[in-house]
C-alpha cells in the first residue's frame, strides 16, 4: 500500500508546495529529509512489529511512545501546559492504550512479546514521536516544502527497504484504488499535522496527535460493522474527555 501511496503523495505534496510558494531552505531540506526517514522507517517497524508479535500490546505501546516522546520534549524545551491540560495529557494516553486494544487471534495463533518485536514496537513508536519534533522544527516561512522533502525522504526509505526484503509488489485492481485514496488521505494528514504543530504547544499537539486510533475504531464501527470492546469504548470516552482538557491550555 505505501508503495503506491508514498510516491503519489510526494507528487500531490509538490504540486501543493508550489502552489503555496514558500522558502526553499537548507532548514526545510533536512529538517523535512529527516522527517521523512522517521516516517518511513516507523512505518517499517510497526508493520515487522504487527506481523510477528501481540497486536493487543504491540499497538497501544507504539501509541503512547509515540505521544510521549514529544510531550517529553516539548516540557524539556520549556513548555509549561496548564493543570487541566496536564490531566487531560495523562487522560489521553490512557484513552490511547485503551482504544487501541484490539481483539486477535491469539488462542488460535499465539504470538509472543520477543525481544525482536520489542525492539520494532520501540523504535515504531520512537520513530513516530520523533517525527512529530522534527516537523515542529520545519521553518513556517517554508510551507509545505518541508512536507514535499519529508515524503520524498520517506518514499526512498520504504522502496529500499521493499526491495531488500522482496516485496516490491504493489498493489493491483480494487487495493490499488484504495491505495491512491490513501495518498490522499495522507497529505491532509501531513498538512494538518504541521499546522497544528505550529499553532500550539508539541507537548500538547504530540498527545492530541497520538488519538487517531480512537477514529479509526469509529471508522471500523461504522463503515466495517465491527464491534466495540468495552475497553474501547470506555478509552473513546477518555479520549473526548482529554481533548476538552486540553483545549482549555
Amino acid at each position: 500500500m505505501v508503495l503506491v501511496s508514498y510516491p503519489v503523495g510526494m507528487v500531490l505534496l509538490g504540486v501543493l508546495a508550489m502552489l503555496t510558494g514558500g522558502t526553499v531552505s537548507a532548514p526545510a531540506l533536512y529538517w523535512g529529509a529527516l522527517s521523512g526517514v522517521c516516517q518511513g522507517l516507523g512505518v517499517w517497524w510497526l508493520y515487522a512489529a504487527l506481523g510477528s508479535g501481540p497486536i493487543s500490546v504491540v499497538a497501544p505501546l507504539t501509541a503512547v511512545l509515540a505521544a510521549a516522546f514529544p510531550l517529553g520534549v516539548g516540557v524539556a524545551m520549556g513548555e509549561r501546559p496548564g493543570a487541566i491540560a496536564a490531566v487531560g495529557s495523562v487522560l489521553a494516553m490512557v484513552a490511547v492504550v485503551l482504544v487501541s486494544r484490539e481483539a486477535t487471534d491469539e488462542d488460535v495463533r499465539p504470538h509472543r512479546f520477543t525481544r525482536a518485536v520489542a525492539a520494532f514496537t520501540t523504535g515504531a513508536g520512537l520513530a513516530f514521536g520523533l517525527n512529530y519534533v522534527l516537523i515542529d522544527q520545519m521553518p513556517v516561512d517554508s510551507h509545505l516544502w518541508p512536507l514535499f522533502f519529508g515524503r520524498l525522504a520517506a518514499t526512498v526509505v520504504i522502496v529500499a527497504v521493499a526491495a531488500v526484503t522482496g516485496n516490491l509488489h504493489p498493489p493491483q485492481g480494487f487495493p490499488l484504488r484504495l491505495a491512491l485514496a490513501a495518498a490522499v488521505l495522507d497529505v491532509c494528514a501531513n498538512i494538518a499535522t504541521l499546522l497544528a504543530l505550529q499553532s500550539m504547544m508539541l507537548s500538547l499537539a504530540g498527545v492530541l496527535m497520538s488519538l487517531y486510533p480512537a477514529a479509526t475504531v469509529v471508522l471500523a464501527i461504522v463503515v466495517l460493522r465491527e464491534r466495540v470492546t468495552r475497553w474501547q469504548a470506555l478509552g473513546m470516552v477518555l479520549a473526548l474527555v482529554a481533548v476538552a482538557m486540553i483545549s482549555l491550555h
